[in-house]
């Protein structure tokens, strides 16, 4: 594997398993000094940590609550370091027809999604050097309208233009905001949605769907998060980047 992160230091939300999980072992992989994960159940989070193996600090947590983000950031100080890349992943997707959405629910999504999300970049820019790098995770979600995800898509939605203002507001400090958008990923979020043979039928329609094929290798949305955390995307800010095998694209 590469240096380029070398002498870099990120923070990745919800790290514990999934596209996190693959991005946090690639930053470590390609150089990275050192990786600070989150994630709200302690023994995936200690797993998680052990599979990384090197250069990596488990804080246990959930981005909806400020308190959980303040102990995270708190950690990082006594680090005397200052942070290079935010990957803003943490979040979480479940299945409701509009009609049958109630409040409990739509707020589940918003605190995680939106509010997890806002809080996790505003709380680490103070430890944030200047020409840095946000990433965002998104969804195809924003541009789709898939049926009993109204309340999801709206959240990434919310996403999408926190990058944009983002951008700037912190032109200033030249930090660069991107949302990565994934598609249908092979990650245990898709068991938020479904269980046994009703996932894996909805597995093999989504795969038809795709024009590649199959679903995504939550690595192959690793590797993206790496391309616009790195200096290869020192020109690239304020945009979307789907990975999604196409499906949302034609």
């Amino acid at each position: 594997m590469s240096k380029k992160f070398k002498g870099k230091i990120a923070v990745v939300t919800g790290g514990s398993a999934g596209m996190g999980l693959a991005t946090a072992k690639r930053f470590v992989q390609e150089g990275m000094d050192h990786v600070f994960i989150t994630g709200r159940g302690r023994d995936a989070l200690d797993a998680a940590a052990a599979e990384i193996g090197k250069n990596v600090t488990a804080v246990q947590g959930d981005v909806a609550k400020l308190s959980d983000l303040d102990r995270l950031y708190d950690t990082i100080k006594k680090h005397n370091r200052q942070i290079d890349i935010i990957f803003a992943n943490a979040g979480l997707a479940k299945l409701a027809p509009f009609g049958t959405v109630d409040e409990k629910f739509f707020d589940l999504h918003f605190d995680a999604n939106v509010k997890g999300l806002f809080f996790s970049v505003q709380k680490g820019l103070p430890l944030m050097k200047d020409g840095g790098s946000i990433i965002l995770n998104g969804s195809i979600a924003d541009i789709k309208g898939f049926p009993a995800m109204s309340v999801y898509s709206a959240t990434k939605a919310a996403v999408r233009s926190f990058a944009r203002t983002w951008t700037n507001d912190l032109r200033d400090r030249r930090i660069r905001v991107n949302v990565l958008s994934p598609g249908h990923i092979d990650t245990p979020i898709l068991e938020d949605l479904q269980q046994g043979e009703a996932l894996l039928k909805m597995k093999k329609e989504m795969e038809n769907n795709v024009p590649l094929g199959r679903l995504g290798d939550p690595d192959e949305i690793a590797k993206a998060v790496s391309f616009l955390a790195s200096d290869e995307a020192s020109y690239v800010s304020g945009t979307e980047l789907y990975v999604d095998g196409g499906v949302a694209q034609i």
